[in-house]
């Protein structure tokens, strides 16, 4: 008899674990396309607006950073929506306004002799991206939580992450090679495609039920009961901030070579740790994985700052990808298990919208601290502010007693 309940019951846990890495399968899936539209759109538009369009690199700017501002702008309607509406709702609005920015971006091209009207429809199609990727983003987040169940929280975030970084990290690369091979009529039609593939994949995800709750969580209230791991996180993205933006630069001023085995090393990292310990902040605690995460990436930004030569600033750039993996999803385990399963959306939405100003503001200042030449300054200036989130993160475990 007992034999029979322990096969019962082994059956029963494997039958649960191949359901949760189906479903994180598919939640990867959904996030890995919807970032690769957004490579996608990065590895060429610059080139559009600069050569196609002949308008200046202030233009550039301006096209890049709109889809960053309408993130953050749109995460708290977002969390509301995924809160009030469900998950599929929200994953829904994402898709169809995603679809829409690949709409535009083809009419863009097709009226390119018309610079400003053409420039019109990109940025429309930016503002359409920003508004998808928050929508389905956050959408994508709840709907994990509640197929997954508490205690598998940091699983949900680590896969979500690791298909936005692998996702971007392919887009660009993608983008250039189906221009070079079929023109930019081509591979905008596909960014169109693209959205709609993610509402079949969506199909395969289990309908979940919208978390009944009393009162629903203003985005102010849910700011401020994510605030210490949302700044804990910000300070952390500077790391990453630093080398995307001014890496290449940093090797051409000290005559380095293979200034692009920097950004690898720091993706290859990233993505590693996040595949053969997705379940280390479900299993030792938020806080304590996200302590040993600071302080490895903190040393690699102390290598790269060193300056001791090309290879120990790829060895930083490696480091600092491995640190920085797992402190999103472990400072957002304790984020969002400090509310209940009904506001969670809008708690991730508060959260994210950290992370797109650590981003969004990590450019400027890390120009205005380089100056025109003073780029090993930008490393100790990702070094401290590692060191600062490190100290955040201990006040909160002391204080609360956070794992």
């Amino acid at each position: 008899m007992n034999r029979i309940v322990n096969q019962t019951i082994i059956q029963k846990d494997n039958n649960e674990s191949a359901a949760l890495k189906r479903n994180l399968g598919i939640i990867f899936s959904m996030v890995f396309t919807e970032f690769t539209v957004m490579g996608i759109s990065l590895g060429v538009l610059p080139a559009f607006i600069h050569q196609t369009l002949h308008l200046s690199n202030v233009w550039v700017g301006v096209v890049i950073g709109t889809q960053y501002v309408t993130t953050l702008a749109s995460r708290q309607f977002s969390g509301k929506m995924a809160d009030h509406s469900g998950s599929r709702r929200s994953v829904l609005t994402g898709i169809a306004a995603s679809a829409l920015c690949g709409v535009l971006l083809l009419l863009a091209h097709v009226v390119s002799g018309l610079p400003y009207l053409s420039l019109g429809m990109v940025l429309a199609a930016r503002i359409l991206l920003g508004i998808g990727e928050s929508f389905l983003v956050v959408g994508i987040f709840t709907w994990g939580f509640a197929l997954v169940g508490p205690d598998n929280t940091g699983k949900v975030m680590v896969w979500n992450g690791m298909g936005m970084y692998s996702g971007m990290a392919c887009g660009a690369p993608i983008g250039i090679f189906l221009q070079t091979q079929f023109g930019l009529g081509v591979l905008f039609a596909i960014t169109i495609i693209l959205p709609l593939f993610i509402f079949l994949i969506m199909r395969l995800l289990p309908a979940v039920a919208i978390p009944k709750a009393v009162s629903k969580l203003p985005f102010y209230k849910a700011v401020h009961l994510v605030w210490t791991q949302g700044s804990a996180l910000a300070l952390a993205s500077i790391g990453f901030g630093g080398i995307a933006s001014f890496i290449s630069l940093y090797f051409l001023q000290n005559h380095w070579q293979n200034a692009s085995l920097a950004m690898t090393a720091f993706g290859s990292c990233y993505v590693i740790v996040r595949i053969f310990l997705s379940g280390a902040p479900d299993k030792f605690g938020g806080a304590r994985v996200a302590l040993i995460s600071l302080m490895i990436e903190a040393a690699g930004q102390l290598l790269i700052w060193g300056g001791f030569n090309g290879t120990f600033t790829i060895l930083g750039a490696a480091l600092t990808g491995a640190g920085l993996s797992l402190v999103f999803p472990s400072l957002g385990q304790i984020a969002v298990k400090r509310v209940a399963l009904a506001n969670r959306g809008m708690a991730i939405a508060a959260y994210n919208a950290f992370f797109d100003l650590g981003l969004g503001l990590t450019a400027p200042l890390a120009g205005l601290i380089a100056g025109q030449s003073h780029y090993q300054n930008i490393y100790l200036f990702g070094t401290l502010a590692t060191v600062a989130s490190a100290i955040l993160v201990y006040r909160g475990y002391k204080a609360n007693g956070s794992r």
